[in-house]
């Protein structure tokens, strides 16, 4: 097994197709791809300073590493691979990857990140940034503080667990969805998104949950949301409520404590499909 130790790297792809090897402690600058297409790293206390740093890469650990601003793009094609407690200040992290898990990242501009991804793990993790997770599949969330909007556009198969999600437009365009013991705080949730279940959550938002078909909401608490339910078919909700406003759900049943206003105005919907109980 090689071993890269302390050492300055520059150059377009100065360790490229590397194998079976160890780095520690090292900087990787100046130069694209330094460490393309290559299999088997254990990397660690090592520096990122340019772009494109772990594309096409296989079997790594990556472990006490920052990724500087112009390692932009950075990890892309890769998979089968796990990064722990780094540092990452570039945006656009994380494409087109498989069977990765990210374990106590700190991600200071996420914009663009994760996207296209498959079967990823994410256990205490912060991010800010814009668009996490579009278009990802067979996710499995722990832990993660976030703030940034429009959190997993276009996503399937979304588990998410003990989080704190401040964002706008999150879940949209999305199918399978389940969050438990979560607090998120945002405007539109879910539009256009099918088979969303949240359990034992506190939510606040404007427009949040319309134009969903299945939404399931148990032991929630909703307050301070206007508007919500509009276009939603088949809801099975019981929660907690406080100063909230019901617009338009097409079917199911909502079971809560109070509402401030029930709007009921489009006269296409049949509202023999929808019960609204109150305790």
């Amino acid at each position: 097994m090689g071993c890269y130790k302390d050492g300055h790297y520059q150059g377009e792809r100065a360790l490229f197709k590397l194998e079976d090897s160890t780095i520690d402690n090292c900087l990787f600058d100046n130069g694209e791809s330094p460490l393309k297409e290559s299999r088997n790293l254990k990397i660690t206390n090592t520096t990122f300073g340019y772009k494109y740093p772990l594309w096409y890469g296989k079997n790594h650990q990556v472990e006490n590493c920052t990724f500087l601003e112009m390692a932009r793009s950075g990890i892309w094609y890769t998979s089968d691979s796990s990064f722990k407690n780094c540092h990452i200040i570039a945006p656009k992290e994380f494409r087109r990857c498989n069977n990765i898990t990210l374990e106590g990242l700190t991600f200071e501009n996420g914009e663009e990140t994760l996207w296209n991804c498959s079967k990823v793990v994410i256990n205490n993790c912060k991010v800010k940034g814009d668009y996490l997770g579009m278009n990802s599949t067979f996710i499995k969330v722990k832990n993660l503080t976030l703030d940034g909007n429009y959190l997993f556009d276009g996503c399937s198969d979304v588990e998410i667990e003990d989080s704190t999600l401040n964002s706008k437009d999150a879940f949209w365009n999305c199918h399978n969805v389940i969050v438990k013991n979560s607090l998120i705080n945002g405007e539109y949730i879910g539009w256009n998104s099918t088979n969303l279940k949240f359990v034992n959550c506190t939510i606040l938002s404007h427009q949040g949950f319309c134009y969903i078909k299945n939404l399931t909401l148990e032991n929630c608490t909703i307050k301070d949301s206007d508007l919500i339910f509009e276009y939603c078919e088949d809801i099975k909700a019981d929660i907690k409520s406080e100063n909230i406003t019901i617009k338009n759900p097409i079917s199911g049943e909502i079971i809560l404590d109070t509402y401030n206003e029930l709007i009921q105005d489009d006269k296409s919907i049949d509202l023999n499909k929808i019960k609204i109980i109150r305790r």
